[in-house]
């Protein structure tokens, strides 16, 4: 049994719930995914190894999983929650690519020593944070630019500037 099993089997207990057999598959297929899962994406790939596990099952252990502490949730502004793995894994913030959705994962000691000199300088004690820097990847800016009439671009940002600077 894993730590991750036991730890699981453990709040199921506490929480007067029975360990079941689609459960453990839900929980087992979880794990074995990399990077964010959305309910829908993991409900499909739990199907692929049970077709009778229905949906509101997939969701209601994705929220036994998250409350347990074995996964975390995490909102890329597309309206779905995506699930990562939470036990055991280094914190993380994303940058999210609003054209094409890509999220990039980044640690840095560095915003994390600034979060927590804002927090001593306000009194404030942090629980938790999460960061999620939104803009555009560099292939959607690649593409973008090759979309673009030679020769105009430059005068379309001109004329896009002076609008802005006239309001």
């Amino acid at each position: 049994m894993t730590e991750e099993q036991e730890v699981f089997i453990k709040h199921l207990r506490g929480r007067g719930l029975k360990r079941t057999a689609q459960r453990d598959l839900i929980l087992e297929v979880f794990l074995s995914t990399e990077g964010h899962v959305t309910g829908e994406d993991l409900y499909h790939l739990v199907r692929k190894q049970d077709a009778n596990v229905g949906q509101t099952t997939v969701y209601r252990t994705l929220k036994l999983l998250t409350d347990s502490g074995l996964a975390r949730e995490a909102r890329f502004g597309d309206g779905r929650a995506h699930y990562e793995h939470n036990y055991k894994h280094q914190h993380h913030d994303h940058m999210i690519c609003s054209e094409c959705g890509r999220v990039i994962e980044f640690y840095s000691p560095e915003l994390e020593a600034i979060q927590d000199e804002m927090a001593a300088r306000h009194k404030f004690e942090l629980t938790s944070h999460l960061l999620r820097m939104i803009g555009v990847c560099v292939k959607c800016r690649r593409q973008a630019r090759g979309r673009k009439p030679a020769g105009k671009s430059a005068s379309k940002e001109l004329e896009r500037a002076a609008r802005v600077a006239a309001r």
